[in-house]
Parts: structure tokens; sequence; C-alpha cells
């Protein structure tokens, strides 16, 4: 029998997985949850690589530090040129 899938808060699995480190025990954390051990496991893989951007909700992608900050780089590269083009238009247009 399959079971129906359960949505988690951030703060749930945030919770669970500093639970799972501080007792050392990840079936136990499991059972108390309710949660498969599959699913804590990878809560914990995911913690472990991306830190405080680990769960960042429905379609949006998990990054690192560094892959934020670039993301974040690019858009403001992109509004920037897109700022000079529209002056240079309107440069255009009053010369």
């Amino acid at each position: 029998m399959s079971r129906e899938k359960r949505n988690y808060t951030v703060e749930f699995k945030e919770k669970a997985v500093e639970l799972s480190y501080a007792r050392g025990s990840v079936v136990e954390i499991c059972r108390e949850l309710d949660i498969p051990t599959s699913v804590l496991s990878r809560w914990r893989r995911e913690s472990d690589t991306y830190g405080r951007n680990s769960f960042p909700g429905k379609g949006n992608p998990k990054l690192t530090d560094e892959q934020r900050e670039i993301a974040e780089l690019k858009k403001r590269l992109r509004d920037a040129e897109l700022e000079r083009d529209i002056l240079k238009k309107a440069i255009a247009i009053f010369s």
C-alpha cells in the first residue's frame, strides 16, 4: 500500500534534520515524526550540500550561496543592460 504524498514545511524539515544530528538516530526520529527514513536521509544530504538554501520551495532550484549570488548578479547585469539600451534609444531620439 502506498503512502499519501505529504507536504512538509521548511521549518519541519530543518527541525527534523537538526534532531537527527543531535540524537544520531535517523530511524528513531523517523518513527517519532512518522516520515520515511529515505525522506529524512535525503533532507540530510540536501542540508549538507546546500546549507540554509536546502529547502527553497516548489519550483525553486536549490542553490549554494555562490550559485545564488551568481544568479543575482546575472539578473542585475540584465537589468543594467536593459536600462542602457533604453537610454541609448532615448539619446538617438533626442539627437
